[in-house]
């Protein structure tokens, strides 16, 4: 708890929220939710703001496009993995055994029940601090709204304009409880005889996962 309140640059006054942060919800009814729900609100407002003042001329649907690149599943999932938070989870057994404290979904969540926390904890001004801190390493430039075209057309696009098959997406598998599940989606370009997995917390989303992982995949075989 100590080396994470170093990390994160704040020091709570009461460390069970930040406890509860770390708390998922196989683990005791104390758990995280709450704390996710307000966190993902002050971790939008935050990178929206960011935003705001770093692309002045930048519209508002590409405004939108790159909060949403900023604050999807896997960029939560690799600001998780740097503050070490897979070993400071408070998991069920069943989720231990399962390698819950590797899950994306799972990290993401916690991430953002810490924003919460620390929020509730310290105001306002210091939540924003650490939204602030955690994406300080990412250069946030006009050229973000192209890269943040929406995957599935920029995968349309990329194979109409080789005269390609459209891709065919097909949900593999659902995790979790059904009022809190993860998608998980293959997406296949037939004509490459290629595959790519993405997950999210909607088809949508997992979908839009997975076409990115096939542009990826595109990219290095260099096809």
């Amino acid at each position: 708890m100590q080396a994470l309140q170093a990390r994160l640059q704040h020091r709570f006054a009461d460390l069970a929220l930040l406890q509860r942060a770390l708390t998922h919800r196989s683990f005791s009814a104390d758990h995280n939710e709450r704390l996710e729900f307000l966190g993902d609100s002050v971790l939008g407002l935050g990178v929206a703001h960011m935003l705001y003042q770093a692309l002045g001329s930048g519209a508002e649907g590409d405004l939108s496009r790159l909060r949403a690149q900023l604050v999807r599943q896997d960029s939560l999932h690799r600001l998780a993995l740097d503050l070490g938070l897979p070993a400071l989870l408070r998991l069920g057994e069943g989720e231990m055994r399962s390698g819950g404290e590797r899950r994306p979904s799972i990290l993401a969540d916690a991430l953002e029940a810490i924003i919460g926390a620390v929020y509730l904890d310290g105001g306002h001004a210091v939540a924003d601090a650490l939204v602030r801190r955690l994406f300080e390493q990412v250069e946030i430039s006009p050229a973000m709204s192209a890269a943040a075209k929406d995957a599935k057309t920029a995968l349309q696009e990329w194979l109409q304009g080789r005269k390609m098959a459209l891709p065919a997406y097909e949900v593999v598998r659902v995790l979790g409880a059904a009022h809190r599940q993860t998608f998980e989606v293959s997406c296949r370009v037939a004509e490459k005889d290629l595959q790519a997995l993405g997950q999210g917390a909607s088809r949508r989303a997992a979908e839009q996962a997975a076409a990115t992982a096939m542009l990826q995949l595109l990219q290095r075989t260099g096809t």
